[in-house]
Formats: C-alpha cells, sequence, structure tokens
C-alpha cells in the first residue's frame, strides 16, 4: 500500500532502525554521571550533537535536542521573545508557518504582545519587502519556515534573514519539513526542526540558538541540555535521529532529483485526467517530493477515505476533512480553493509505478465522490442563459432584464449546507442568468469564503464579493460568460 504522507511523519529510515537498536544496548545510562557507562552514553550523545551540527550548519554547543519539534518551536519562541524583552514585546510571522509557531504567537499575544502576520501570495511565499516592512523598533523576533508543509513553497529564508539583521531582530526558522533535503541557507538566528519529519524516530526535536542570541529559557532550571530542554536524554532515539540526518543527506540530491521528476509528473498530469483540479503552491521554488491539488465539487473526508481504500494514504488541507470545518489556514491565506483538498508528498524510495498506479486510480475515485453529490465531470459548465425576460412580462425572480441592466435576481439558499454543496448549487445555476447577471449564494460554511472567490477564479467568473446576511454570508457572483 504506497504511503504519500511524509510531510506529516517520514517512514523510519532503515540507518534509523540500526542505529536505534543498536544504541538501545548501549544508550540506556546516564550521560551526567562519571562512571563507564555514563561515559558511555555521553560520547553517544556528543557524536549525535556533532553530527546534528554539521547537517544544521552550526556550531555543537549551539545545539540541543527537544522531546519534539513543536516543544523546539515553543522553546524557541518563548526563549527569544524572553531574551529581549526589554527591545519590545511584537512578534512577526509570516501567515503561513505551521500550527506551533501560531500557537505560540496567540500565547504571546494574549500575554499582552503584539503580532502582525505577513500575508503570503497565491503560491504560498512572502515577499522580503513585505516582512522587512513589518519589523519595527520593537520587534523581538521575527519567525518564517523554510518551506510550507502543506503546499511545499519554499520561503526567501536568506533574503528575509538579511532584512532581519539589518533591523537587528533574530529570526528563527522552522526547518522541519527541509532540513531533510539539506541546510537552511542565510543568516537565521534560530532553527528548530522534527526528526520524524526525515525518517528518524517520532520525539526528538532539535533547537539551534546561535552564538550572540539573547535568550532566556522558560520555565523551571534544568541541568540538561544547557537549561535549554528539560528531562532524561533519549539517548537511543536522539542517536537514530542524527544517524539518519546524515544518511538522508548524503541521498538528498540523487532522490530529491528523482522525485522531483515524479512529483511533476502528478503536477502535470492531474489536471489534465481530472476536470476542475487547481494545482496549488510554487512550481518551482518548493520541496521536491510535495505537491498539493483541490478538486471542485469533492467532499474532502470523502475523498480521502477512497483513496485509502484503493491504496493510497494522502493527507489534506481540505475543511471538509476537519471536526471543526474550518479551511486550512494556509489555503486560506494563500486564497486558493480548500474543498477536496490532497495533499502528496513522497518519501524517500517512492516506486514511479506506484505514481503511475495512482494517476491511474485518481480520476474514477474522483469522478464516483461527484457522482454522489449529483455533479458530474461537466459540472460548473454554464447552462444556456435563461431567455432574457421584458420588463413588464412578469418573470419570476430568476432572471429580470430592466432596460438592458441586469438586476439581482437569483439567490442560492446554502446555509446550514457544507463544503462542497455551496459552490455545487452555484454551478448548477449560474447559467440560469444572462451574462452580466448575478447570482448570491447564501452561506454558513467558512469554507466558502474561500472556496467561492475559487471556484470564480478557475470558472472564469466574476466575484464581487461578501456581505453579511441573516444566518450566514452572501457572496456576489457576476456572470461573465
Amino acid at each position: 500500500m504506497p504511503y504519500f504522507d511524509a510531510a506529516s511523519s517520514a517512514p523510519l529510515h532503515p540507518v534509523a532502525r540500526q542505529a536505534l537498536q543498536a544504541s538501545l544496548d548501549e544508550g540506556w545510562a546516564d550521560p551526567a554521571r562519571l562512571y563507564r557507562e555514563g561515559r558511555r552514553v555521553r560520547l553517544l550523545l556528543d557524536a549525535a550533537r556533532e553530527a546534528a551540527a554539521e547537517a544544521v550548519g552550526c556550531r555543537p554547543d549551539e545545539l540541543v535536542f527537544t522531546s519534539s519539534g513543536t516543544r523546539a518551536v515553543h522553546s524557541g519562541i518563548a526563549g527569544a521573545l524572553s531574551g529581549r524583552r526589554r527591545v519590545g514585546g511584537h512578534l512577526v510571522v509570516s501567515a503561513v508557518e505551521h500550527s506551533s509557531v501560531l500557537h505560540s504567537a496567540a500565547a504571546h499575544e494574549a500575554a499582552g504582545g503584539s503580532v502582525t502576520e505577513v500575508a503570503v501570495g497565491r503560491a504560498g511565499a512572502v515577499t522580503p519587502d513585505a516582512y522587512a516592512a513589518a519589523l519595527t523598533g520593537t520587534t523581538a523576533l521575527a519567525c518564517l519556515q523554510s518551506a510550507n508543509h502543506e503546499v511545499g513553497t519554499e520561503q526567501p529564508v536568506a533574503e528575509v534573514a538579511e532584512a532581519c539583521r539589518e533591523a537587528g531582530v533574530p529570526l528563527l526558522v522552522d526547518a522541519a519539513q527541509s532540513l531533510g533535503w539539506g541546510p537552511v541557507r542565510g543568516a537565521w538566528s534560530l532553527l528548530a526542526a522534527s526528526a520524524h519529519k526525515w525518517g528518524g524516530p517520532a520525539g526528538v526535536g532539535l533547537l539551534a540558538v546561535r552564538k550572540g542570541v539573547r535568550f532566556v529559557p522558560q520555565g523551571p532550571a534544568d541541568e540538561r541540555e544547557s537549561g535549554r530542554a528539560a528531562g532524561f536524554e533519549n539517548v537511543p532515539a536522539i542517536v537514530a535521529a542524527a544517524a539518519s540526518l546524515r544518511a538522508v543527506r548524503a541521498e538528498a540530491d540523487a532522490e530529491g532529483v528523482r522525485l522531483r521528476g515524479l512529483v511533476d509528473r502528478i503536477r502535470a498530469r492531474v489536471p489534465e485526467l481530472v476536470p476542475d483540479v487547481e494545482v496549488v503552491g510554487d512550481p518551482l521554488r518548493r520541496l521536491p517530493h510535495l505537491v498539493t491539488f483541490s478538486c471542485l465539487y469533492v467532499d474532502g473526508e470523502t475523498l480521502l477515505h477512497e483513496l485509502d481504500r484503493a491504496g493510497f494514504s494522502v493527507s489534506s488541507g481540505s475543511s471538509c476533512t476537519s471536526s471543526t470545518l474550518t479551511p486550512s489556514h494556509v489555503l486560506r491565506a494563500m486564497g486558493v480553493l480548500s474543498e477536496g483538498n490532497v495533499r502528496i508528498s513522497l518519501p524517500v524510495g517512492t516506486a514511479e509505478e506506484d505514481v503511475e498506479r495512482f494517476l491511474a486510480v485518481l480520476p474514477g475515485v474522483v469522478r464516483s465522490v461527484r457522482e454522489r453529490l449529483g455533479v458530474g465531470d461537466a459540472a460548473g459548465t454554464p447552462a444556456e442563459p435563461v431567455p432574457e425576460a421584458a420588463p413588464d412580462s412578469g418573470a419570476g425572480v430568476d432572471a429580470l432584464v430592466v432596460d438592458a441592466l441586469v438586476v439581482d435576481a437569483l439567490v442560492v439558499d446554502a446555509l446550514g449546507k457544507r463544503c462542497p454543496i455551496p459552490v455545487i448549487e452555484l454551478a448548477k445555476v449560474i447559467g440560469k442568468v444572462p451574462v452580466g447577471g448575478v447570482v448570491t449564494v447564501l452561506s454558513d460554511d467558512e469554507a466558502a469564503r474561500l472556496d467561492v472567490p475559487a471556484w470564480c477564479e478557475m470558472r472564469g467568473q466574476g466575484y464581487e464579493g461578501a456581505h453579511p446576511a441573516d444566518g450566514g454570508t452572501a457572496y456576489r457572483v457576476r456572470r461573465v460568460s
């Protein structure tokens, strides 16, 4: 069964498994003790730190191991903000950061700090100028991911790091998705990552803090890991994490080229095979193994279940798969379609035939899901327009033309209906108004804020905005063709 969700957690690398098994026999003692068992474990821990620091591009004494990548992010942000509290309480993040960063930002704001979210373009990247403009004299810390976990877009970290350096602001980089593919370039100040993203064991994160960065660890003091990560080190897992990072880096150039070719094939073929699909993320500046696309008129949860039944494990940022029915904050920030979203992230060693089989299976799966919702592959194709009625003809509210001026007439009541029903209903009726006519969609589904404008973009229709309405929001769509 092909596993296509390495961005969530990569399969354990063979080198990690070997290192873990070997170090379980040697790495059980306390590395802080001076007897021989402790000294032996200390040697293992120091060697792992040196290997990880070399991969990160920092000094070994600048790097500590944490209990997870999330813990590394939380500790890094809290420690840097506390260390620079005399400068101010302003934090800058991008709008597409991992939830661990955004949760830290929310906690900082709740405690009285201020946060600026830098917007991204439709490809999911910030611009260095926009990021630089967000920095102020009271900015204590800036955060920017190296590459996005949902769409794979790489961020201009080196350029943003230079802007932060000129402003005297430290930059924390969440490198969880990219570290296995190569070091993060630029003059960053702090870096966080997570071993299970590159094929190491879960429960190991790392945090690098450059010398000279003001940093005050939060929480009770602890003598472990320079006081920055409390608790007894899981040395066998740390050794396996460092060993696997070195191993995947050795394979990264060749495997990156191979997987990029497979992803390019998916990016090109999916829109050819499946009607009404939007492939999102930067087509060039992106991770080599990750691609995301969204399908109109598809229930995302059903789509993922059907792909699983067909033998493919994939992920999604679609609100249709969320118990909260809230669209992915990444897709929302990009302003792209959220319904029927599929994220494919190929693990190291993915076979070409597995990708070909996925491409063969996908069209039928999407078609079957659409048919269950009463939509065929031709969904969204405008129907023949309703003949224009004379002003005195007594025509109903579906279409009215008075003195050749089209007035708002058709209202789609989708209140209480969830993704993707509001857009499906819109697609079914757009042809019932003449060119220039307006359809108003009433919806209380949060996903509609993304999906209605995205549908207009994909179908070449005019989105004219939204306004509050009884029980929800009214979205205005003008028929262009």
